[in-house]
């Protein structure tokens, strides 16, 4: 597999992150309460910033050879 096609497959995986911090986000803040609520806050922010990484990652590391 090309470093092209590798960087592709980890960009996926990095806005599947964000997704499903958006959903989490969502679900905590208007279907859960209590306990599960913080629970999804809390997994849902880590999505955000791990996906956020990895975007900035792939996009600052530049073209591939």
């Amino acid at each position: 597999m090309s470093q092209s096609m590798l960087k592709m497959y980890i960009s996926f995986a990095g806005m599947i992150f964000l997704f499903l911090a958006i959903g989490l986000i969502y679900l905590s803040r208007n279907k859960l309460q209590g306990f599960f609520s913080v629970i999804t806050g809390i997994l849902a922010y880590i999505f955000m910033v791990v996906g956020g990484i990895i975007i900035f990652y792939i996009v600052f590391s530049g073209p591939t050879a």
